[in-house]
């Protein structure tokens, strides 16, 4: 498992689990549950924010919020 913030751009992966903190809710409502599957399409030019297709949309996360997912390759 890795941290969805040191994917590369273009990967796809699988969320597994949450590193426990406040920001866990907030994620999970804007779609980042466990089990669905994330494209990380592109990363600001010093790597934060990064944008990434979850559920059927767009979303743009802060590197310290992608810090808190941990992912799995698939």
């Amino acid at each position: 498992m890795q941290r969805l913030s040191e994917v590369k751009t273009g990967s796809v992966v699988k969320i597994k689990s949450f590193e426990n903190d406040d920001i866990v809710l907030k994620l999970m409502e804007m779609g980042c549950l466990p089990g669905e599957i994330i494209t990380v399409e592109k990363k600001a030019p010093f790597g934060d924010p990064i944008s990434i297709l979850v559920a059927g949309y767009h979303l743009s996360l802060r590197i310290d919020e992608a810090e808190k997912i941990f992912v799995e390759s698939l």
